[in-house]
């Protein structure tokens, strides 16, 4: 019986053994998995701030170009009474013909068929003709910087190896 005994606690040694080594050996494999799982949201996170980063520059500096841009937009337009006169104003007349293309090129819609009244003056002053224009050229380089940092900041959050 004393054989047997030591024959059963034998074998339930090993089976605790084995017990032990396969709890033990299944913690580690977890163990391995959660390290490189945290590595990966490391990585992760790392590139996201780096693209967050980006993305910060790149909308700095559209406000900078935009920046610049309505500063010289408003620089030439307080120049203007320097470019064209009121002696120009009183010269020039700018016919309700200017007026209509003007605002339908503005509108981007094709104007209605030219006519007689086209001819008759406009009342629009030359200076005021010419701050208009000076404001949608402004515009037009404002959006033009706009679509430039927009196409910036596709580039940067496709580009290839980004994690979006």
């Amino acid at each position: 019986m004393n054989v047997l005994r030591q024959i059963l606690l034998g074998a339930a040694l090993l089976a605790a053994l084995g017990g032990y080594l396969w709890l033990t050996h299944h913690q580690l494999v977890d163990a391995e998995a959660r390290a490189t799982t945290a590595e990966q949201t490391a990585r992760d996170a790392q590139g996201q701030l780096v693209q967050e980063q980006a993305s910060d520059h790149v909308v700095v500096q559209y406000v900078d170009r935009v920046q610049v841009v309505h500063d010289i937009g408003a620089t030439i337009t307080k120049e203007i009474p320097v470019y064209v006169t009121q002696a120009d104003d009183h010269r020039c007349t700018l016919p309700l013909g200017f007026a209509r293309v003007h605002d339908a090129a503005a509108a981007n819609v094709l104007p209605g068929p030219a006519g007689a009244a086209d001819a008759q003056p406009s009342g629009i002053a030359l200076s005021v003709a010419t701050g208009t224009i000076v404001d949608n050229y402004t515009t037009c380089h404002a959006t033009a910087a706009e679509l430039i940092a927009l196409q910036d900041w596709v580039r940067l959050n496709t580009a290839p190896g980004t994690a979006r």
